[in-house]
């Protein structure tokens, strides 16, 4: 039987759907008598139940799942029959006319749309590469140093300089009036590091222990504080104790209580190097996927689904109130988050799904088994135990669709890389590593 598909909008078609009413009529009989083997009611022994009660108390609810149930079937089937792409779910309403012993409802839908890719070989990209220095070395052994330094506290008459750890007692006021915030005792922060504005460090730098001191403070304008931002205070501070830093030194016994077995500063150097370049692949790799992805939405042509997008976007919902769930928020997953928030981001997100899905078809840029096998042993190879990561990946059917995932992006990354434009560029390790 040939299906009529009307086309309403662009993507959205519509078709109609009839039942029988002697087929709806025979499943709902059909299920009623099965539910009754079950029924309990009082009065009666199980299996005893009038059929007259059941189908006055389930009837309704029954009749509702066997036409619910018909007009899935009766959609896949027409669906099939017109072969139809259908995106998303179908809106189904009942139709105030139809033949006689027939129900009839209209299904409207959308389908996924015809993507047109223009010639890559006219897009433009910029490749970035980077390299891991001595500098970046450095300063990774720096940062190291002061996670494990210790502070030692400094005499009576010696004040205090960058580098030290204060603790201070402080209040805030703005027109003579305490604010929120503005006051703590025993607050401590280290001199010079940034972490307090720069103007408060000015003030406390060339105190003593135990010597107060009233400055004014102006708050920047974009203070993340939005109730002082903008305004002038006028703190008063109190020093309560200054403790010097001392840094460890780059050694033996450093390096071997970072876990270097050999335990020598040239293999943690070596150890910070491999670990710094894997970091730097990975973030090149991702900034170089951005802009192939960029390039190749760019030169696609489609109309975007609106039930992906709307799909797409409740997910986004649920992965909000998730995260704010593992924040220890309370209710979060009753939070108030509206879905049009991330309308904008799931549409460019549906968009490119699309995009990336119909070159890898038209390419045949599906992930190749020894591609999964490759990058599941480089990603092992971060872990103590790298056969062991490499059996957890391997067991998993969810995790294995994620690895799949990820390597398909990078098939299609090599690919439009390999027509497109391209501008290479050398990124400052420092510049890459302060890139989100």
């Amino acid at each position: 039987m040939a299906v009529t598909v009307e086309t309403l909008e662009k993507l959205e078609r519509r078709i109609t759907l009839t039942l029988a009413a002697t087929v709806i009529n025979s499943e709902v009989e059909s299920r009623l008598k099965k539910l009754a083997r079950t029924v309990k009611a009082d009065g009666f022994r199980p299996g005893k139940v009038p059929m007259s009660f059941v189908a006055q108390r389930y009837g309704a609810q029954v009749q509702y799942e066997v036409v619910n149930d018909k007009l899935g079937e009766a959609f896949s089937v027409a669906a099939n029959e017109a072969k139809l792409r259908v995106a998303g779910m179908p809106s189904i309403a009942q139709k105030d006319e139809a033949a006689e012993g027939e129900l009839a409802f209209d299904a409207t839908f959308e389908i996924y749309p015809e993507v047109k890719i223009a010639d890559l070989a006219e897009a433009e990209i910029e490749r970035v590469s980077s390299d891991v220095t001595d500098e970046a070395i450095d300063k990774t052994v720096e940062i190291l140093r002061k996670q494990r330094r210790s502070f030692a506290q400094r005499g009576a008459a010696d004040v205090a300089a960058d580098g030290d750890r204060v603790s201070i007692d402080f209040e805030g006021k703005i027109d003579g009036e305490p604010f929120a915030g503005g006051k703590a005792d025993g607050f401590q922060f280290l001199l010079g590091e940034g972490q307090m504005l720069e103007a408060f460090e000015k003030a406390v730098r060339g105190m003593k222990a135990g010597e107060s001191k009233t400055f004014p403070l102006a708050f920047p304008e974009d203070y993340h504080g939005k109730d002082v931002a903008g305004k002038e205070a006028d703190f008063l501070v109190t020093v309560k104790k200054i403790e010097a830093q001392h840094l460890p030194e780059v050694n033996e016994s450093f390096a071997k209580a970072l876990g270097i077995k050999e335990g020598t500063v040239e293999a943690l150097r070596a150890d910070i190097k491999k670990n710094l370049e894997r970091e730097v692949k990975f973030r090149v790799l991702a900034k170089n996927k951005g802009a192939a992805m960029d390039a190749l939405v760019g030169k696609a042509e489609l109309d975007v689904p609106k039930s992906l997008v709307a799909g797409e976007a409740e997910r986004m919902v649920a992965n909000a109130r998730e995260d704010l769930k593992k924040r220890g928020i309370k209710d979060a997953d009753k939070a108030p988050i509206p879905a049009e928030l991330f309308n904008d981001q799931a549409e460019k997100r549906v968009r490119l799904g699309l995009v990336v899905a119909e070159l890898v078809r038209s390419q045949n840029l599906q992930a190749k088994p020894e591609q999964l096998q490759a990058h599941i042993e480089e990603i092992s190879q971060s872990y103590e135990k790298p056969a062991e990561v490499v059996r957890w990946y391997l067991s998993d059917r969810e995790r294995m669709a994620e690895v799949e995932a990820v390597v398909i992006e990078n098939n299609v990354t090599d690919f439009i890389l390999g027509k497109a434009k391209i501008t290479d560029k050398q990124l400052p390790f420092d510049e890459l590593m302060a890139t989100a």
